[in-house]
């Protein structure tokens, strides 16, 4: 592929968490990066100090509210008007709740997740896919974000699970669909990367058996490493599915 400096490259739910660590790393490996998320001020503040970290290549925030085909619509006309193109997308963007019992879970509950988790990922990867099939060069690449919940659910946590399992099927689908157009498509598992979403870890989490007990978690910045290793990869190669994790959080075995 071309030089990183040249490439475009935009990171849903980008202000913060994981999210914000990948859009560091691409930053640093010299990407073009576009953060998007539905708080300004969150994305203007991430925007600078990931702008000065890197030292090279530009980050640009963006406002999109990705539940909203209108507004993910104008993001993308936004990012064509001024870079002309797209090379990846990262479908980082994500919402959970507490764990709450399946019988308990409220429709506007499991309809904020689906919105969030899987429309919003499907509503990028739509955009995406018209842009780089009429853009020169032709292609692109985009990675999910599908966490280790699209593996294995956590107790009480059954919204989550679905549109994460769920993402395993559109990322599959997307791969098909992308390949006679130069559209490459992989998914990044995440277990236990500390952020707001993990903060309760330390304290201790429900565990399958009912216990509850503390989960070890991992630096965000290893994540972020893993995409950039994802994407710099030529369209002609694919990662279709990689999981990076706590060493020792209670995921392989018997915990």
């Amino acid at each position: 592929m071309s030089d990183a400096r040249s490439r475009i490259a935009l990171v849903t739910g980008g202000g913060t968490g994981v999210g914000k660590a990948i859009a560091s790393a691409l930053a640093q490996a010299g990407w073009q990066v576009v953060i998007c998320g539905r708080r300004l001020d969150v994305l203007e503040s991430a925007a600078r100090a990931l702008a000065i970290r890197s030292g090279h290549g530009r980050v640009v925030a963006l406002c999109c509210d990705i539940t909203d085909p209108d507004s993910v619509g104008a993001l993308f006309e936004e990012i064509g008007r001024r870079f002309g193109r797209l090379d990846l997308l990262v479908n980082n963007a994500g919402v959970n709740t507490p764990p709450i019992p399946l019988e308990e879970i409220s429709f506007e509950q499991w309809n904020t997740i689906l919105g969030a988790n899987l429309t919003g990922a499907f509503l990028c990867t739509q955009a995406a896919f018209r842009m780089m099939k009429a853009q020169e060069p032709r292609g692109g690449r985009i990675i999910n974000n599908g966490s280790i919940s699209a593996t294995t659910p956590r107790p009480n946590q059954a919204p989550y699970a679905a549109t994460k399992h769920a993402i395993t099927g559109l990322t599959k689908a997307t791969a098909l669909d992308g390949r006679a157009f130069d559209i490459a498509c992989g998914q990044i598992d995440i277990g236990n990367a500390a952020s707001e979403m993990t903060s309760a870890m330390s304290a201790g989490v429900l565990q399958a058996d009912g216990r509850v007990a503390p989960e070890p978690t991992m630096d965000p910045s290893h994540v972020g490493q893993a995409v950039v290793s994802m994407a710099a990869l030529p369209l002609d190669a694919n990662v279709l599915s990689m999981t990076i994790m706590a060493t020792k959080m209670p995921f392989v075995g018997r915990g």
